[in-house]
């Protein structure tokens, strides 16, 4: 069968750099699914991306899809024919509606019952009819945020200005939003021309001669190259973080590392504002030297060549020196004002037009802190020390900086808290209380920092449940799938054993008092809510399904404890014996759920020893449980109870004809499966 290359190139206005990644795998991804959907052949398949275009190169495609056979089920022997053997009419009819006549009708035995089939063959269609359905894939990819442009009624991440769409030296022929297919590609905006694509595997030669470097790994290999080689010439440690380098790698086609310098004066700012203004407003790479301090130097990758490169280092210069100085004037206003006046200020600032100003959500926080620092028996001082920082943890929300540098919140909340005189402690808890901040930072180092974190992520949780801000989908404003995380991991990380439903119920009490709340189902829409949080850490840590299940059927409790139990299942999951004790768990809990009420066992109508000795084996865990907190144990206790479920199921019959009888025994029942539902919803763990 001959082969072509396939070329599609959508080409577009500047991408902000962040949409890029996701965009090219996307494109990638369907044009592959594509491809195998309609059953045609190919090779490798190569993605291409830049700021101005996203591509897609398949080797070795197929020039018609694969010839298939299909097999079709009918009617049973019996309808298909009668005793003579004649066709019936659903007979003929399923030969028609599968375009073939009754002669080609054969007979299968399925299940012992014999069903008319027919073979067809299918000859695949001719790629090139078949590739114009591109148009659909291209106009059906989703992104971040859409726009619109002219009067076109496509909304796409930017505007189309050119496709190229090639198999082999044919152009596959479609049109969207007013741009048809060619052959013509475009090369650097300032360095390159328009360029004919003759054949799809020229695609990458022939804009790298129009100084484009259209494979994303190349550009960022030589821009790491380029940095490193300006390590060496100049003695140079420059930390190249990768979400900076991915960010760069997708704002150029044709990159140029440079270095530039700014005033030694600046040092004098904390490092971090220097870095940020660097990093996050101007995407340079702050330079350090050998022992890790700041350099009064960057560098930056410029789009395109090395010609005039001193004239666009000094243009650079000149941006960082304005934004420096900014900085220095913000930072040095921002001395002149006290906690207590940034905490006054926070009383005009709304929070949420429903919630209220931020001066109430701190003032949530600190009750929310005294509940916490009650629950886990804090001492006076460490009380002391919570309650203050929970009272100024958002203080420096009013600072010059912070409303210049929004990603600098709690970081200059901590330095300024230092130079006011505040504890230690508590001016780092300013800064600790937002961790985790994404998904790889860090919990809050001390105890302080991470009381108050979780304080402020409950109330922006409960909150935003109460009236009514639940996350949908992708659809999450205010971060409550990352807050919820990050309680998770703080209470896990700090092994607080102490009740999360207990903890939501004291939330929502402080809570009412600023809001009006009529939601009778906010506890369980919470605990439902970080259930969920829970089960995809365990699913990160391969517990199997049906464990999570189990541990999170019941009540929350303790999120250590949870976590624990879970592994405990997990690691004996596959020993032997394991199968026995649970089945022998499960059905207690089965035949419980049968018990109506919460009658009191009367041992005096127990009939056998069985009863008498599961009994005392049912107080004798209730008594463990109460008072070992590890969860191996308790596991090997309910592990040395399955002889006794045995032999009582052995000799009593649970539901007996005396009505008083079995209600004692499902009432025994009962309290048992209690007890074992306090540590897993055993009867949803699968055991084969």
């Amino acid at each position: 069968m001959n082969k072509r290359d396939l070329l599609l190139e959508i080409g577009l206005e500047e991408m902000p750099a962040r949409f890029i990644r996701g965009s090219i795998q996307q494109l990638e991804e369907k044009v592959r699914s594509w491809l195998d959907g309609n059953g045609i052949e190919h090779g490798d398949v190569s993605a291409f991306s830049t700021p101005r275009r996203l591509a897609v190169l398949v080797n070795n495609v197929a020039e018609s899809q694969q010839d298939t056979e299909e097999e079709a089920k009918g009617p049973a022997k019996k309808i298909a024919q009668d005793e003579n053997g004649n066709w019936s009419k659903a007979a003929l009819g399923f030969s028609r509606s599968q375009g073939m006549s009754p002669e080609d009708i054969y007979f299968k035995e399925i299940k012992g019952v014999e069903y008319a089939h027919i073979k067809r063959f299918i000859k695949g269609k001719e790629t090139f009819e078949l590739l114009p359905q591109l148009q659909k894939l291209v106009e059906d990819m989703h992104f971040p945020n859409n726009m619109k442009w002219g009067s076109h009624q496509l909304r796409y991440v930017r505007p189309i200005r050119w496709l190229v769409a090639l198999f082999g030296n044919e152009v596959i022929p479609f049109t969207i939003a007013g741009v048809s297919t060619g052959t013509v590609t475009k090369g650097h905006r300032f360095l390159g021309e328009d360029i004919s694509i003759d054949r799809p595997e020229d695609y990458e030669e022939a804009l790298h001669s129009q100084f484009v470097i259209a494979n994303e790994p190349n550009r960022k290999r030589i821009i790491v190259e380029q940095i490193t080689e300006l390590e060496k010439e100049n003695g140079w440690s420059v930390p190249i973080e990768e979400d900076l380098l991915e960010e760069v790698t997708n704002l150029v086609e044709y990159p140029t590392a440079f270095s530039g310098k700014f005033d030694d004066k600046f040092l004098g700012l904390p490092e971090e504002v220097l870095i940020t203004s660097m990093k996050t407003h101007q995407r340079y790479f702050p330079v350090k030297d050998a022992q890790g301090s700041l350099l009064p130097y960057f560098i930056s990758v410029r789009n395109g060549g090395n010609s005039h490169i001193d004239t666009v280092a000094k243009g650079n210069e000149k941006v960082l020196r304005a934004r420096l100085a900014d900085g220095e004037f913000f930072y040095e206003e921002d001395q002149k004002l006290e906690i207590a006046d940034a905490l006054k200020k926070l009383e005009s600032i709304i929070y949420q037009e429903k919630i209220g100003t931020l001066a109430q959500k701190v003032n949530r926080i600190q009750k929310i802190t005294r509940e916490l620092s009650t629950l886990l028996g804090l001492s006076e001082n460490e009380t002391l020390l919570a309650n203050r920082a929970a009272e100024i943890c958002k203080f420096d929300l009013v600072t010059n900086m912070v409303d210049e540098f929004p990603e600098l919140q709690g970081i200059m909340g901590e330095k300024y808290a230092l130079q006011k005189g505040e504890n230690e402690e508590v001016a780092k808890a300013v800064n600790e209380h937002y961790q985790p901040r994404h998904a790889q930072d860090d919990i809050p180092g001390s105890l302080t920092g991470a009381i108050v974190g979780v304080a402020d992520k409950l109330d922006t949780i409960v909150t935003a449940f109460a009236i009514g801000l639940i996350p949908t989908g992708s659809h999450d404003p205010y971060a409550l799938r990352r807050n919820a995380t990050g309680i998770v991991n703080i209470l896990k990380g700090m092994n607080w054993n102490i009740s999360l439903e207990n903890l939501l119920r004291r939330v929502i009490k402080i809570t009412k008092e600023d809001l009006s709340i009529e939601n009778e189902e906010l506890v369980e829409n919470l605990v439902q809510f970080f259930k969920l949080r829970i089960k995809y850490l365990l699913q990160e840590q391969n517990v199997r399904y049906d464990i999570v299940e189990a541990v999170l059927g019941g009540e929350l409790g303790s999120v250590p404890d949870i976590i624990s139990r879970a592994g405990t299942l997990n690691e004996h999951k596959d020993e032997e014996g394991f199968k026995e004790t649970i089945e022998s768990l499960a059905r207690v809990m089965n035949i419980a759920q049968k018990a109506e009420g919460e009658d009191e066992v009367n041992s005096a109508l127990f009939e056998n020893n069985e009863e008498e000795q599961l009994y005392k084996e049912y107080k004798n865990v209730l008594d463990i449980f109460a008072s070992e907190n590890d969860s191996e144990s308790r596991f090997s206790v309910l592990r040395n109870l399955s002889p006794a479920i045995t032999a009582y199921f052995d000799h009593t019959m649970v539901m007996s004809e005396d009505e008083n009888i079995r209600k004692n025994r499902l009432a025994q029942m009962k309290k048992l499966s209690d007890v074992l539902a306090s540590y897993a919803m055993v009867n949803k763990i699968q055991v084969k």
